[in-house]
């Protein structure tokens, strides 16, 4: 079964989940907002059922899963059926794009960064929001892969090291980092308040600008 194939199965499951942790959401969607360009054009790769592109003011999102599309649409966006590897956007086409826990499912991740250099603007803004894979979340879904989970089967999950690794391998600068989830989520009683740096949070935001 492809990756996509996945995801239409277990739409609503998937979108289900947030509803179930909205603190552990509404925390992630708080330390995004950290670096989310306020009234830019931006495309979320991988934008699912649009839950964050619809909280963050993301106006354009693709994704391989036609199923969660018919749901990123009822909730606002502009979306395309397409993978991030072949973005169907021109050149220097958006002030931003966004990877939101999209990163861990890409058939292939160097691919995807430098097809998002493409289409940003000279100095536009790559964000992308990942478990880390030494985070208490990230061992986790380690285990749960492990397991054969329906989903985390599928993903293969990053450092923030190596997700800085990638961007600087196509001339992305000036990081920022922010995270939270800095406790389990049945824990959780609060949306909590992000941190600048990485190293504590379970969801960790990398943001960096593409050099001219």
């Amino acid at each position: 079964m492809e990756k996509s194939e996945v995801f239409d199965k277990y739409f609503k499951e998937y979108d289900g989940w947030y509803e179930e942790n909205k603190l552990a959401y509404l925390s992630e969607v708080a330390a995004l907002k950290k670096v989310i360009p306020k009234g830019k054009k931006g495309l979320e790769i991988g934008v699912g059922t649009g839950r964050f592109a619809q909280a963050l003011g993301i106006q354009y999102g693709i994704d391989p899963a036609k199923k969660m599309l018919s749901i990123a649409e009822k909730r606002g966006i502009k979306t395309f059926v397409g993978k991030g590897e072949n973005l169907p956007f021109a050149d220097k086409e958006f002030d931003y794009v966004a990877l939101i826990i999209t990163l861990c499912f890409v058939e292939n991740p160097e691919e995807v960064i430098k097809e998002a250099k493409r289409v940003l603007k000279d100095k536009g803004k790559i964000i992308i929001g990942i478990i880390p894979k030494n985070s208490f979340l990230g061992k986790l879904y380690q285990k749960k892969k492990a397991a054969g989970h329906k989903i985390y089967k599928y993903a293969n999950f990053f450092t923030v090291e190596e997700v800085v690794d990638l961007l600087k391998k196509q001339g992305f600068k000036n990081f920022v980092f922010y995270q939270t989830l800095f406790k389990s989520l049945e824990e959780l009683k609060e949306v909590e308040e992000a941190k600048e740096g990485f190293g504590e949070g379970s969801f960790v935001v990398i943001a960096a600008e593409k050099t001219i």
